[in-house]
């Protein structure tokens, strides 16, 4: 069934951004596997992962501009691993799993796959998230023909400032950033960005127009044709839990998934309006690049008691005070056990 009105629109929307959150813990998670963080596989998923946390964004304004509200501040967005990627079809499971040529070839290709030229959209049961996103693209323009779909675009709540995104290595800055929607224009503009920088389309391997930028199918298949060596791999667990961890580990495995749930907090604070979206933004920077990844990095190199390496587990976390204290407190504790994390510590510390 097409998308005909304007909730069945928002609830897609709401499906896309799950859609995109959920694909960031198994590329986070294969990156973190790869012994060297520097090598071109490891900073090829790091940039798709950048690009996925955009699509959100940008699925989020789409959803705002048409009068909807994206909700951070619940565990509704969080996945569980195992997952099935929602709606397609046939079943894809998602698993945490170290990063291998089955999991690149098997999942996350298939995740990328590009739509070909005569596949039809299709907003439910999609084989391609092209399909899908070409649904939601069909959808916004006959909605906003029939009616006054960008009445109240919210704008005010959105998170349009390009300076907020900058790529990173292997991403190109014409691919396509962070953009206001307040009309169908912008709003199909949006949907382009998503679309090419991820799958692109049919043959086409190129996000930019300067073709300095692979689509995110074309980086991984980099990867899995050697072209851009995976090398060495941790063995981490697939789909672990903190509980099975050593008592140790449990600590630093919370304070992971503790920061992670912060990460979504201070999301669902940037969508509101009168926000402080600067203080928020670097609070969403710190967050992820000097704490969630000197913890994850940290944990694949401890041995676990049976064999292989811990890793972060993306469970939900719940606090019972205010997130920055409780996570500073959370950090200190850790740093009297793990004198490797203080630097974490006093970074959650002096926020």
């Amino acid at each position: 069934m097409p998308i005909q009105t304007v909730p069945d629109l928002r609830e897609h929307l709401e499906l896309a951004i799950r859609v995109e959150l959920s694909t960031i813990p198994l590329y986070l998670y294969a990156m973190y596997s790869i012994e060297e963080q520097g090598s071109e596989a490891a900073l090829l998923i790091r940039s798709i992962v950048t690009e996925e946390m955009l699509h959100a964004v940008l699925a989020s304004n789409l959803l705002l501009a048409i009068g909807g509200n994206p909700r951070f501040d619940t565990t509704d967005l969080f996945p569980v691993y195992p997952a099935l990627l929602a709606h397609h079809k046939p079943d894809l499971e998602l698993n945490l799993a170290p990063c291998s040529s089955e999991l690149i070839q098997g999942v996350l290709m298939v995740i990328e796959k590009p739509k070909v030229h005569s596949a039809p959209d299709q907003p439910d049961q999609y084989e391609t998230i092209g399909q899908f996103y070409h649904a939601i693209e069909t959808g916004l323009q006959d909605l906003a023909e029939s009616s006054d779909l960008f009445a109240e675009p919210q704008i005010d709540r959105q998170m349009s400032n390009p300076a907020f995104y900058a790529p990173v290595a292997y991403d190109a800055e014409d691919s396509g950033g962070l953009m206001q929607i307040k009309d169908i224009d912008s709003a199909l503009a949006a949907i382009e960005i998503i679309v090419h920088q991820g799958e692109g389309l049919s043959s086409r391997k190129w996000a930019d127009p300067a073709h300095q930028e692979l689509t995110h199918y074309h980086k991984l298949g980099r990867i899995n044709t050697g072209d851009s060596p995976l090398g060495a791999v941790r063995p981490v667990p697939i789909n672990p839990h903190t509980a099975d961890y050593p008592s140790d580990l449990q600590s630093v495995s919370d304070l992971f998934n503790a920061t992670y749930r912060f990460v979504y907090l201070t999301m669902a604070e940037l969508f509101q309006a009168r926000a402080d979206k600067d203080s928020l933004v670097n609070r969403l920077y710190m967050l992820m690049l000097a704490v969630m990844s000197p913890l994850a990095i940290y944990l694949v190199t401890r041995p676990l008691p049976g064999g292989g390496f811990a890793a972060p587990t993306f469970e939900i976390y719940e606090f019972d005070e205010d997130p920055a204290t409780s996570l500073a407190n959370m950090a200190r504790s850790v740093a009297s056990s793990h004198q490797e994390l203080s630097t974490v510590a006093e970074t959650l510390g002096s926020d």
